[in-house]
């Protein structure tokens, strides 16, 4: 065993979110809410929109257009700035698809047969699934080293993915003798990581979900804000004095959480604010926190998505700082495993 220290790599962050569908309030404070803040901490930051992810599934080709460009506008109007950060859509970055090619074959089936995403979104209709849908945990390594990031803001459910991308890069080191891709750390924080459903606190916040009611939306205005968390489902008992009084009171939770981190402050302030109080006066509390909070960035979307040749022009202008990185890495990738250059051009 060598004593030698091991490489330090430049500090970076990595993070993507699939244009499949509408931004939630679940995307807002799980990682855009934390993407704005990474933003400020002097790391470079990378943020992509996964488009290849989303065609692990069927989408209609101008509907994913549309979700791609409305994502890149809440980025933007949630705080992220694209000369601060590089933000890009997948798609028009080559890297990613070729390194996923070369992790393929460093990845073990037996890996991927373990991912229970796969396992939920396919069901019982797993030979019916793509080959993308059962492989994209591998394209999301790449996603991640192509930049050899260091740190990748996830969500809960999404640490066994992450998992995976050390795992490949331990493997793909240990294999040809070499320390070039870092082993990446999660960063995993806060009240809200994991924002729940309004009508079952037991589920994830989902824009897949069959009802709107389940939701926040970003694209949704004050009045359909408000009205959602009236109606969001609770339980007949007031909030407890104490955090553990919300134990086995998954929805009452939800709606603590999400107010702690609409607030920026801890779940046990809003419990000594509002412990002891019924949902009647908790819920109108927390509808005027989430308008005013999340009014604004509707109203920035709507004013971008005015302009689409500006977003497409912002996106690709990220496509470019990000293949300055990106290819390089994946040039050196070539070279060690052997792959030779025989074109000039």
């Amino acid at each position: 065993m060598s004593d030698a220290p091991r490489k330090v790599f430049p500090q970076r962050i990595f993070s993507g979110i699939q244009p499949s569908g509408g931004l939630t309030l679940g995307n807002y404070l799980g990682a855009l809410k934390r993407f704005v803040a990474a933003q400020e901490d002097g790391i470079e930051t990378v943020y992509c929109i996964v488009d290849l992810h989303a065609i692990t599934v069927w989408q209609e080709p101008q509907k994913l257009r549309h979700a791609t460009r409305e994502l890149a506008a809440g980025f933007i109007a949630a705080g992220i700035d694209p000369a601060r950060s590089i933000l890009f859509n997948q798609s028009q970055v080559p890297a990613h698809a070729e390194l996923a090619w070369i992790f393929n074959c460093v990845a073990r089936m037996g890996w991927l047969r373990r991912m229970t995403q796969f396992k939920d979104k396919a069901g019982k209709h797993a030979e019916e699934a793509s080959v993308g849908l059962f492989a994209y945990p591998n394209l999301m390594a790449a996603d991640i080293l192509a930049y050899h990031a260091t740190h990748v803001p996830v969500g809960e459910d999404q640490k066994q993915h992450l998992e995976l991308t050390r795992d490949i890069a331990i493997k793909f080191n240990h294999d040809y003798g070499v320390e070039f891709f870092p082993v990446v750390e999660p960063v995993i924080e806060g009240a809200a990581t994991r924002v729940m459903s309004l009508r079952d606190g037991t589920k994830k916040m989902s824009k897949s979900d069959p009802s709107d009611q389940s939701r926040i939306n970003l694209t949704d205005d004050a009045d359909a804000i408000a009205q959602k968390i009236r109606k969001a489902r609770t339980d007949p008992e007031p909030l407890p004095e104490s955090l553990e009084g919300l134990e086995g009171r998954a929805e009452a939770r939800n709606l603590v959480n999400i107010y702690a981190s609409l607030a920026d402050i801890l779940p046990e302030a809003v419990i000594g604010e509002f412990g002891g109080q019924g949902f009647g006066a908790f819920k109108p509390a927390l509808a005027e926190l989430a308008v005013e909070k999340l009014a604004p960035i509707n109203a920035e979307m709507r004013r971008l998505m005015e302009d689409q040749a500006e977003i497409d022009r912002l996106l690709g202008q990220g496509a470019e700082r990000a293949q300055a990185i990106a290819e390089p890495i994946l040039a050196q990738t070539r070279e060690i495993v052997g792959l030779i250059r025989s074109r000039t051009g």
